[in-house]
């Protein structure tokens, strides 16, 4: 999720600190795997009756927003909106699943989680396939990847997305005499770091030990994440490369360490770092809990691995997806449609509650594209949106969370415990492989 108040959530979500473990599983899922339903089409596809929603925070305050509007479209239906809080959403949803009972029409769930889900319950949602199929096209590539299958059945439509690029204080990078324009590699983003640190004393990022996402922002920047055809890949020379800039930038005494979200917050108002490399929703909080900051905040791409690499990646995104144990399957498919594969609902949820489309038509938004105040007149949606179209789809299947974990420490043991990178990302794999029975990539 990728939106104001959730994006808390998706700090946990993006370094796989969901506490809920979605393992075994009956009734709609796991144990019978018995095929998915379908949303009745043609004639039989009436819109009516009432449906239940469950989603938290802005989210569900946007979709709270636009049910008026869609049932004055659809005379006589009732769309219930429940927000069931973030903290508790997956512990209900998992019991709902395995126990085939007591689950609404329409589910919000993040991508990673979707993810966990197909693998583990099959059959405890609707097969989108046949409707949504035609409109795949027309969402972000890596967004529609973690509502499908391995097999490309699809089981949910993706809502936002999270395209990751770099925050930069405008005051403190003047201040030290960096051009953010100069910033092009990590190479360049460590030695900018050291500059800004000796001439102004500033950090030059902050990341929290206890759920940083950093690491996996950056492996998915070289196109992979925790699992390759799945298969472990957390000790891949791709990881490797990532682990060793944290490490130095780590070394160079350029990382504020600071545990919990408001920490990380605080850390940014209060000027002790000069950048914040994280995905677009981070604008959101910017606008929210520092407005007295406008005009010091500026965003480029991330800086790549080698000149002319991909200078983006993803951190967070959402989708919404119909339970299979909905009786109003036609009605659930028309409101999620209506909310996620319209172009003015998605721009006027980016300005109303800063969920940033995955409905590529509305990307070619003149609010998106036009001038932002809060960045004294600079594009910034515009740079986000042209970056998503780089972002690479990757692996999660149902282990991400368990990984996840596994990666955080072993990426604490590096920055904090001075551990070699390769010890440390080859212990990891092996963790993960006796947690989950995976094989390692070779």
């Amino acid at each position: 999720m990728s939106m104001r108040t959730s994006r808390r959530s998706v700090l946990r979500a993006g370094v796989g600190a969901l506490a809920v473990a979605v393992t075994g599983g009956c009734a709609t899922g796991g144990g019978k795997k018995t095929p998915a339903p379908t949303v009745k089409t043609g004639a039989q596809a009436q819109v009516g009756g009432s449906i239940t929603v469950w989603s938290w925070d802005v989210a569900a305050k946007a979709l709270k927003r636009l049910a008026p509007a869609f049932e004055q479209q659809h005379p006589g239906v009732k769309v219930n909106v429940v927000d069931i809080g973030y903290d508790n959403a997956y512990d209900k949803i998992t019991v709902g699943l395995k126990s085939g009972a007591g689950l609404p029409d329409v589910l919000q769930v993040e991508g990673p989680k979707m993810q966990s889900y197909i693998g583990t319950f099959p059959s405890g949602f609707y097969d989108l396939s046949t409707l949504a199929g035609p409109l795949k096209s027309q969402f972000n590539a890596a967004a529609w990847a973690t509502g499908t299958d391995t097999a490309g059945k699809v089981y949910a439509l993706p809502w936002d997305i999270g395209p990751c690029g770099v925050f930069y204080r405008i005051d403190i990078f003047q201040q030290a005499g960096v051009d953010p324009a100069s910033i092009q590699t990590w190479d360049d983003y460590v030695a900018a770091g050291v500059q800004i640190k000796a001439k102004t004393g500033k950090k030059l990022l902050v990341m929290d030990p206890t759920g940083d996402s950093t690491f996996p922002m950056m492996l998915q920047q070289e196109g992979q994440g925790y699992f390759v055809d799945g298969k472990i890949a957390v000790d891949t020379p791709a990881a490797l490369k990532a682990m060793g800039v944290l490490k130095e930038l780590s070394d160079k005494g350029l990382v504020d360490f600071e545990k919990g979200w408001d920490a990380l917050v605080a850390a940014t108002k209060d000027g002790k770092v000069a950048t914040t490399p994280t995905a677009v929703w981070w604008s959101g909080t910017l606008t929210d809990e520092m407005p007295e900051l406008k005009g010091k905040f500026g965003a480029i791409p991330l800086p790549a691995f080698t000149a002319g690499g991909v200078r983006t990646s993803n951190n967070g995104g959402s989708l919404l997806n119909i339970s299979a144990q909905s009786k109003n399957s036609a009605t659930a498919w028309a409101f999620i449609q209506f909310c996620l594969a319209n172009a003015d609902n998605q721009v006027s949820m980016l300005k109303n509650e800063g969920i940033f489309p995955a409905f590529e038509p509305a990307l070619s938004d003149p609010y998106i594209t036009g001038p932002q105040d809060y960045y004294g007149g600079q594009t910034t949606f515009k740079t986000f949106a042209d970056l998503a179209e780089d972002i690479a789809p990757v692996e999660y299947t149902g282990d991400y969370s368990k990984a996840g974990d596994l990666v955080t420490d072993a990426t604490n043991s590096v920055l904090q415990g001075g551990k070699d990178p390769k010890s440390a990302l080859d212990s990891a794999a092996q963790q993960i492989a006796s947690a989950t029975g995976r094989q390692i990539a070779q």
